[in-house]
């Protein structure tokens, strides 16, 4: 547990900002979102709540400032991944393939941001204010801008409709996320009638697919 003396600065209180994140990332990489609380985090970064809650108005928005960051981060790393993965040679079809190969891939190690796609409209949205959520929603637009214009630089066939396309692939993500990870119960249940397990989704393979296929049917689409 860290222990602040009283911020007086705008850099003491920048300082503040960046434990209070650090600290709940620290705490997704231990447990599920469901789990963060303020109190829990308030002792960890050495603050009591109220005066975490003087740098942010919610835990969800915590988590929303932390989805962004991460988002960003991904952002950074997928122009190497992408100049790597694609033969920009090869014809549209085998890039469409590798271009969804390469975004699932990357994805698999990341485990928080994929935590907090798929907690994103359903948990992390709500319980902050309108001036937070038009922040986020700024950041999470210039970030399906930017993986756009990747997307494009690699499958220019995708004329306008490549912000479609990484919009989708966004919500495939958190659904794909959801269902590659079964509760307990289902887990025992998957034992107990092997026939079940065709319902069981290993992330990487899953998104792939879906991702594919959403690429491939943006082309078309594209092209009609």
């Amino acid at each position: 547990m860290t222990s602040f003396q009283r911020a007086r600065s705008e850099e003491q209180r920048e300082v503040r900002r960046r434990a209070i994140l650090d600290t709940t990332a620290a705490m997704l990489e231990e447990m599920p979102i469901g789990e963060i609380s303020l109190n829990e985090l308030s002792r960890r970064v050495g603050l009591a709540k109220s005066n975490v809650l003087r740098y942010f108005e919610s835990r969800e928005a915590i988590l929303l400032e932390l989805l962004d960051r991460a988002w960003r981060q991904w952002v950074a790393d997928l122009p190497a991944l992408l100049s790597a993965g694609i033969d920009q040679d090869a014809p549209v079809d085998r890039r469409g393939e590798q271009f969804a190969a390469v975004v699932a891939g990357s994805l698999g190690p990341r485990r928080v941001l994929c935590d907090l796609l798929s907690a994103q409209a359903g948990v992390l949205e709500h319980n902050v204010s309108p001036q937070a959520a038009a922040r986020y929603k700024r950041g999470a637009v210039a970030n399906v801008g930017d993986i756009a214009a990747l997307a494009h630089h690699r499958l220019p066939e995708l004329g306008t409709r490549a912000p479609q396309l990484i919009a989708a692939m966004i919500m495939a993500v958190g659904a794909v996320w959801t269902h590659a990870r079964p509760s307990p119960a289902m887990l025992a249940a998957y034992e107990a009638d092997p026939s079940l397990t065709a319902f069981k989704l290993d992330f990487v393979p899953a998104l792939r697919e879906m991702l594919a296929t959403l690429t491939a049917g943006t082309i078309a689409r594209a092209s009609a």
